[in-house]
């Protein structure tokens, strides 16, 4: 089993866009190890997280915030899952939106 480990960004977000989705092939597992959400405005703005999994094998599956209306003032971050980690499996979703541009960075190990 091969472990990889990526960068994943997308610039200016506002409404709810996809960051990462795991792959289909040849990736079964993905563990989330960072996600960091810049705010790019002149004034405050909030953030959310959401996580989208329809996973066959677990009891519950939806659509889950991980953090919702999350205020990030202006030329300030917000680090997200601060030394925890979340495991994303096959077709899993991870989706951020903002009420203002927002950067996001997030850091995760794909295992092969």
């Amino acid at each position: 089993m091969a472990n990889t480990f990526k960068l994943k960004t997308k610039a200016g977000v506002t409404s709810q866009a996809t960051v990462y989705t795991v792959p289909t092939t040849n990736t079964p597992t993905t563990i989330i190890l960072g996600l960091v959400l810049g705010n790019t405005t002149a004034s405050g703005i909030t953030a959310t997280v959401t996580l989208t999994t329809d996973t066959s094998d677990t009891e519950t599956n939806g659509e889950v915030e991980l953090v919702t209306n999350a205020p990030i003032p202006v030329g300030s971050s917000l680090e997200i899952l601060s030394g925890s980690k979340v495991v994303m499996q096959t077709t899993d979703i991870l989706k951020v939106s903002a009420s203002g541009a927002c950067d996001v960075a997030l850091s995760i190990l794909e295992m092969t």
